[in-house]
């Protein structure tokens, strides 16, 4: 047998030896019951998420972050995901949306990711239960090419509310951009805008278009082998936007662990349920390695940088 190739000096992919992923999955929570907020609360959850669902208690989540499969055919792990006509994709999106509905407050805020495409459904499905805010759209810079189309490199967050009342924090996710035009007062101090290493910044207010997201790879150090993995920043602003210090975000699709590894570093709480072992234990890895390294790239003394820089 070859020798396993090793791996380049900047390469931080986190990768589980099979002795390893049976070590983490092992203390992954596999309930059989009813399960109480303090058992459930900062745990990944290994099991089907239409059956581990029904386990949770009653109005326990304050944010919900769902990145499905979207209707391709992918490989996740050992389960494949088969691309579906639109009438059963729609049924099976509404399969699990219905059962979130019990377990979210009635002041929650929920956030769907999408392709274009499964976008044509989400508001129709998840709009029968909740409120819909608004529609994200990323540039996914590692956009999927063709040879006689536009290339892929768009996917958007679908922003649903439970109800009218809610959490935004919309000084959280503020971001610092250069000035063009630095205006100043009378007395010729700046307006609204800050002298910085040379640098004329000011922060400014979101929009629902993001350009400063980078997809984790090799040399990242939270890249998996995930085959969809979101970026911790991007998740990070749905968190501090969308709740606060010591509430609970739960994510059905938890995969590698991103939503729950970042709602530990933004010292929130967590729920995630996932069905395959190897993205359980990389979850559980990732969890660990967050105790003694909480940083998020991108995110920097409690400002969003532009596109991460130091990969």
């Amino acid at each position: 047998m070859a020798a396993k190739k090793a791996k380049a000096p900047r390469n931080k992919t986190i990768e589980l030896s099979r002795i390893e992923t049976a070590l983490y999955v092992s203390q992954a929570l596999q309930p059989k019951q009813k399960l109480s907020l303090e058992d459930a609360k900062d745990q990944i959850i290994f099991g089907d998420c239409l059956k581990a669902m029904d386990l949770l208690p009653d109005a326990c989540v304050d944010l919900m972050i769902v990145d499905p499969p979207y209707n391709l055919t992918k490989n996740f792990g050992k389960n494949i995901f088969k691309q579906m006509d639109a009438t059963e994709y729609m049924s099976w999106l509404d399969s699990w949306l219905k059962k979130t509905v019990r377990i979210l407050k009635d002041n929650a805020s929920i956030y769907i990711c999408s392709d274009w495409k499964t976008s044509l459904f989400i508001p129709e499905v998840a709009g029968k239960y909740f409120i819909l805010q608004n529609r994200i759209s990323w540039e996914r810079e590692k956009g999927r090419s063709a040879a006689n189309n536009w290339k892929n490199c768009l996917e958007d967050i679908w922003f649903f509310t439970k109800s009218k009342k809610y959490t935004f924090n919309l000084d959280a996710v503020k971001i610092l951009r250069p000035v063009l035009a630095p205006y100043r007062d009378k007395k010729g101090n700046p307006k609204d805008w800050k002298e910085q290493e040379g640098l004329r910044q000011r922060l400014t207010s979101p929009s629902n278009i993001w350009t400063d997201i980078s997809v984790p790879f090799w040399s990242m150090p939270e890249n998996t082998c995930h085959p969809t993995q979101k970026p911790e920043k991007l998740i990070a602003k749905l968190i501090l936007a969308s709740s606060n210090q010591g509430d609970l975000v739960f994510d059905p699709f938890v995969g590698s662990g991103t939503t729950a590894v970042t709602a530990k570093k933004l010292n929130r709480h967590f729920i995630g349920i996932e069905q395959e072992k190897e993205y359980v234990a990389l979850s559980l890895k990732r969890l660990e390695i967050a105790e003694s390294a909480p940083q998020i790239q991108g995110f920097e003394n409690g400002i969003f940088k532009p596109r991460n820089s130091e990969c």
